[in-house]
């Protein structure tokens, strides 16, 4: 039987087990999971935190990380200004991004999740309100997320993983892991 553990990525941590250059200390998973055997199914960049799902098993890593599956994933993010309808439907067919148009998302604005204190905060200006998305993307290209928002002129602030198909990160804190099931 695979093997199949959801961790909640702290802010700041790099999604591979080495620290990558040689003499650059860098947070890695291998400070916080000591399990053999395991790699990152999909990545989650150092400024993203979140939902990161490990696996020992080749197929299930490439079923969740590969965008030709389409498994769903729901991001939190927080966002500059008050996204309004014109935004939000932008998002949900699709925003076109220097390598494409992306695939259509579900969008729409939350109320402030109940989420754990980010370590460092966010920079807040008095200025500039913000607000928060839930975005569901069914691909996963190179910080799309954070493009996708900016393309629409609502830079991201904040961004969690809270969700990758039918798992969540809901009850877990930064740096906790737990096998599925």
């Amino acid at each position: 039987m695979p093997r199949l553990i959801l961790f909640n990525k702290p802010y700041g941590v790099l999604s591979q087990f080495s620290g990558g250059p040689e003499g650059v200390a860098r947070a890695t998973l291998a400070a916080w999971i000591d399990v053999p055997g395991v790699y990152p199914a999909g990545r989650l960049d150092k400024d993203s935190e979140g939902l990161l799902l490990l696996t020992d098993d080749g197929r299930l890593q490439a079923r969740i990380a590969e965008p030709r599956h389409k498994m769903p994933k729901t991001y939190l993010a927080q966002v500059e200004g008050v996204p309004g309808a014109d935004a939000l439907d932008r998002l949900r067919r699709g925003v076109t991004l220097n390598d494409g148009m992306t695939r259509p998302a579900e969008a729409a604005v939350i109320e402030p999740p109940p989420l754990w204190e980010r370590d460092p905060p966010i920079r807040y200006r008095k200025n500039v309100p913000d607000s928060w998305i839930a975005l569901t993307i069914t691909e996963g290209r190179n910080r799309q997320v954070r493009r996708m928002t900016a393309a629409v002129g609502h830079p991201t602030l904040r961004l969690v993983r809270w969700r990758v198909g039918d798992w969540t990160v809901e009850g877990l804190a930064p740096g906790e892991w737990r096998d599925a099931g």
